[in-house]
């Protein structure tokens, strides 16, 4: 299987786009929620299509150098996506912030997502930072990040419950300077 990592540009974003309501469906599974009054899984009633949707997420590649959407490929074909923020999109400390990961459920479970996020995590050396919803209905998503960051990093990260500007997260922090 070939698993490949593109950062995209203008000209791919829709790929993204297109995938990002399939992310927030599964999201919604974690998080109960509803999709909006038109059907849209956004909080704001103002999001009335999925082109409304579109337009929120062009900040992603109106932004080169500190927003970095990357496309995750398997054998050539769009299966997910990963989203980077460095400063000003991210705490203090950190270089780079995994704002939104997704792959798509039937390419679970095959070592794909770890091999993508390594992929990526190995474009950048600097301090990372990630959250992940810490209820148990996440956690599957709490022990892929777990595991994929110790086998990163030989263990060396630091994971911990907090306070973060979207709420109480599991938080994870870890370094690659030396990789």
């Amino acid at each position: 299987m070939n698993i490949d990592v593109q950062l995209t540009d203008k000209n791919d974003a829709n790929v993204i786009k297109n995938l990002y309501p399939l992310y927030l469906y599964d999201l919604s599974g974690h998080y109960d929620r509803l999709p909006n009054l038109h059907g849209i899984y956004e909080e704001s009633d103002d999001l009335r299509t999925l082109s409304d949707q579109y337009e929120v997420q062009n900040i992603w590649w109106e932004k080169p150098d500190i927003l970095f959407p990357f496309l995750i490929l398997v054998n050539g074909i769009p299966a997910g996506f990963i989203l980077i923020a460095t400063p000003p999109h991210c705490n203090k400390g950190v270089d780079y912030f995994v704002n939104e990961f997704f792959l798509i459920q039937s390419l679970r479970g095959q070592g794909i997502a770890e091999r993508a996020a390594i992929m990526v995590f190995e474009q950048f050396k600097g301090n990372w930072e990630l959250f992940t919803n810490p209820i148990e209905k996440n956690i599957v998503g709490q022990k892929f990040w777990r595991k994929t960051i110790s086998n990163y990093t030989n263990g060396v990260y630091i994971e911990k419950f907090g306070e973060t500007f979207d709420g109480h997260k599991l938080i994870f922090r870890f370094g690659n300077f030396d990789k």
